[in-house]
């Protein structure tokens, strides 16, 4: 009797043993790798040192808010619209009249448009003009153009009247990119042209577009610009009046999204929508907490700090056991990246403690009574 129960002990050691036979899934053990352990330099703080804990309350949320925008005028904008200019560059096709004498004027004709009959000016910025020859006309407006030829012109002409005026703008540009209906590039004339000129020109943002992160980049410098401010709130600010090389981009929102984890009915990344994401919007999303599982005193925000040198992240705790209390939550704007996350009840994470333990209880005691009918096997 004690061979037949020291045989079946042997075989249930092997089975044991032979794990990875008998145990499903895949794994991944350390003990057989080279671990390479980093020592903790002096000075260093531990990981929960660096992190914040904040609790959102009535009187705290105001201090977390994004700054709201409202509608301002911009007079910066009006005084750079008042004075523009347009300013000649190569390309440009210019149209001379000189009135009174049409001999000196190019007539466009019934099948010759004013862009074909006119003045081109060559890569030199210079253009020709009977008489006078080669004018310099590159950075110069029409208004001192006039004068420069008129002036040339007095020693053949007594007091010429001159006129002159752009047939067609090609010389200076701006570029529209990314989720616009229409990207590419628009002609700088002497129409001042706006950032939201632009826009609007360009078919509009894409549906994809994330509009509070546009940029605007000139002469290699970028700024941040927000169109939401802009269109929805009426911030005047934000517009700009554009320049030849200004590069207008508006990228794609796949990076306004936020996690939501835990004691949640449906965990999921939730993309932000044009208009920005609450805290409570971001728990109705993922059908609210649950309610048989989770903590209501443990609901978290975890947003990465832009103060790395002082913290790593920084946590935001809303205690919503009373349900009221997720009018703070729509108070609470979350960023993009933020981890919401709903901590478990301590019955919950006990139970499932039990839940873990009772195959191996279960299996323990077949064991036993295994052994136990093995002994009194006759």
């Amino acid at each position: 009797m004690n061979t037949k129960c020291q045989f079946l002990f042997a075989r249930l050691i092997l089975l044991f043993l032979s794990g990875c036979t008998v145990f499903p899934g895949s794994h991944i053990s350390t003990t057989d790798k080279h671990f390479v352990e980093q020592e903790q330099q002096e000075g260093e703080a531990q990981f929960s040192e660096e992190v914040n804990i904040y609790a959102l309350t009535p009187q705290q949320v105001a201090k977390y808010q994004t700054a709201k925008t409202s509608a301002q005028p911009n007079p910066e904008l009006e005084a750079s619209i008042a004075k523009y200019e347009y300013h000649v560059g190569p390309g440009d096709i210019l149209n001379v009249t000189i009135w009174d004498h049409p001999e000196l004027t190019i007539p466009a004709g019934s099948y010759r448009s004013s862009s074909e009959s006119g003045n081109w000016v060559h890569a030199d910025g210079t253009i020709f003009y009977p008489y006078i020859g080669t004018v310099e006309v590159e950075g110069k407006t029409v208004r001192e153009i006039r004068a420069e030829i008129a002036k040339k012109l007095r020693k053949f002409i007594e007091s010429p009247q001159v006129d002159v005026n752009v047939a067609a703008f090609r010389s200076k540009k701006a570029y529209i990119t990314g989720e616009v209906e229409n990207p590419g590039q628009q002609a700088i004339t002497n129409i001042p042209l706006t950032l939201l000129d632009a826009i609007n020109r360009s078919g509009g943002l894409g549906e994809d577009a994330d509009w509070r992160n546009v940029t605007l980049t000139r002469n290699g410098k970028e700024e941040t610009l927000s169109l939401y401010a802009l269109m929805q709130r009426g911030d005047l600010t934000q517009n700009r009046l554009l320049q030849s090389g200004d590069i207008i981009h508006v990228p794609r929102n796949d990076t306004q999204k936020v996690f939501v984890m835990g004691e949640v009915k449906d965990p999921k990344l939730l993309k932000m929508d044009r208009s920005g994401m609450s805290l409570t919007e971001a728990l109705s999303s993922v059908g609210g907490i649950n309610e048989l599982a989770a903590d209501a005193t443990g609901v978290f925000v975890i947003r990465s700090s832009n103060k790395k040198q002082e913290s790593m992240a920084d946590i935001y705790q809303l205690d919503i056991k009373d349900a009221s209390a997720l009018i703070i939550g729509t108070e609470f704007d979350l960023k993009p990246y933020d981890i919401v996350y709903v901590t478990a009840a301590p019955i919950t994470r006990w139970n499932r403690l039990i839940q873990q333990l009772m195959p191996s209880i279960t299996g323990f005691n077949e064991l036993t009574e295994a052994a136990l009918r093995v002994k009194t096997w006759p």
